[in-house]
């Protein structure tokens, strides 16, 4: 367990899977300045944010250890996988991002922001996984607008950037982009999805 006390190894490399937030890169700092280990390879389960590295940074520069740190990957496993076909997206807490937690009055602003963001970065996530770019489709002026919007913002800036893009362009030429792309339906949870479906006729 990262919070666990554990014995120097200094002989040995180790590779943490952590999520990216502030106990996490405390602890990392931490294990820098006590020279756990001989060097390390950092693996973010979802992309780490610009401030939290540059905490990673400053505690690595003031301990006089950045050159143990080897590597760091962003992982993009920002949701579970159910099946193969069913995903669910990531949650800290019982309702961090549920329909709840969206439409309960007394949320503020900022905090449904937050959530809109988590829930695009997980949807970004799981995408970069598939490497594909999906259509986006969703209801206009509600909840599910707003993330799609965001969803389609973030994939459009990883695309624009030909040196970092998640999406292989060997794969993605025109005609993909145009005919066989997946589709990405967002609704809200208040729609009646199963009569949407079920056809009579």
């Amino acid at each position: 367990s990262l919070k666990s006390d554990r014995d120097p190894v200094d002989e040995i490399a180790a590779v943490y899977f952590i999520m990216p937030i502030k106990d996490s890169i405390s602890r990392i700092g931490k294990d820098l300045a006590e020279c756990l280990y001989e060097s390390y390879y950092l693996n973010f389960i979802a992309p780490i944010p610009d401030d939290l590295l540059g905490a990673l940074a400053t505690g690595a520069l003031e301990s006089n250890s950045q050159q143990t740190i080897t590597k760091i990957y962003n992982q993009y496993l920002d949701f579970i996988t159910l099946e193969d076909d069913l995903f669910c997206l990531r949650q800290a807490g019982k309702d961090s991002i549920s329909y709840y937690a969206l439409n309960h009055p007394p949320i503020r602003d900022i905090d449904k922001k937050e959530i809109i963001e988590t829930i695009a970065d997980c949807l970004f996530s799981v995408c970069a996984i598939l490497g594909s770019v999906p259509i986006i489709r969703c209801p206009k002026g509600e909840m599910a607008e707003i993330i799609g919007e965001r969803l389609y913002k973030k994939i459009r800036e990883n695309l624009c950037d030909h040196r970092n893009s998640l999406f292989s362009f060997d794969s993605i030429n025109m005609e993909t982009l145009s005919f066989q792309r997946p589709v990405l339906v967002i609704l809200d949870r208040s729609i009646d999805l199963a009569s949407l479906l079920h056809h009579t006729w």
